[in-house]
């Protein structure tokens, strides 16, 4: 079917990457058979990025989606689809980080993903499970030899691009002093009541671009609240342009990304 290209941002390790994505996360989690099914779907009207990651629980079915997807023509090679995963606080380790990539990799039946990302800059007992966890289980973080790791994978090829997820300016900053590779993506919470100016700034100046989750605020989700969707201002912008809230929020973030970050 025709679909409406969705712009690109060139990463700073030379690949694109699509600026709208499908997350992956989602609680209570459904069978992989129907997680399958809706993104093989997601596949059919369009998405060619979508966002997982190690403790989401949703990497196999994602990747038996992108088999799928092939399969039946929606889509003609791995190369048409930009995957995300991101490694797990449990294996935030010089020692651990490839065997986790690895494990990834195998769930999601590719011999690359096009982005990986340290999901928190934070690192927990290999024991724990989920996110049932306390202080206790926080245990020291070794963010110079971590990134070490990210970056072996990164020259191995088994990432295209590498990343960290939700660190601030601060934890960004140590990683830099240490860093031969420069992370190509900052993933972080960003939505028009929570715009990140300082540190989308501060990325800027790095060549680091600001990817976004919950960019609708987590609207109607377990958590976060309605401060985008319900927004009085959103919401007359949305209907002089006979577009819905979600849809104008898209249309601002992709115009600024594509301005600023290209």
């Amino acid at each position: 079917m025709e679909t409406n290209k969705v712009h690109e941002v060139i990463l700073n390790s030379g690949e694109k990457m699509p600026l709208i994505g499908l997350g992956t996360a989602t609680s209570p989690l459904p069978s992989n058979e129907t997680l399958t099914s809706i993104l093989v779907d997601a596949i059919d009207i369009g998405y060619r990025h979508f966002d997982t990651a190690s403790i989401y629980g949703t990497e196999e079915p994602l990747g038996q989606a992108v088999s799928k997807a092939l399969e039946v023509g929606l889509i003609k090679n791995r190369d048409e689809v930009f995957i995300t995963s991101k490694l797990w606080c449990t294996d935030t380790h010089h020692d651990l980080v490839l065997k986790a990539l690895k494990t990834s990799l195998k769930k999601l039946r590719l011999e690359y993903v096009d982005l990986y990302l340290i999901h928190w800059p934070v690192r927990l007992k290999q024991d724990v499970e989920g996110f049932n966890f306390t202080g206790e289980d926080v245990i020291p973080f070794d963010i110079k030899g971590t990134w070490k790791a990210m970056e072996d994978c990164y020259r191995l090829g088994l990432a295209k691009s590498i990343g960290v997820s939700n660190f601030g300016i601060k934890k960004l900053s140590l990683l830099l002093e240490n860093a031969t590779v420069s992370p190509a993506v900052n993933q972080v919470e960003m939505n028009p009541s929570w715009q990140q100016g300082k540190l989308r700034e501060f990325c800027m100046q790095k060549g680091i671009h600001v990817c976004a989750w919950s960019p609708l605020g987590a609207y109607k989700v377990f958590w976060g609240s309605n401060a985008v969707m319900k927004n009085p201002i959103l919401q007359e912008i949305a209907a002089a342009r006979k577009k819905s809230v979600a849809q104008m929020d898209t249309r601002a973030r992709d115009k600024c990304n594509c301005e600023k970050l290209q």
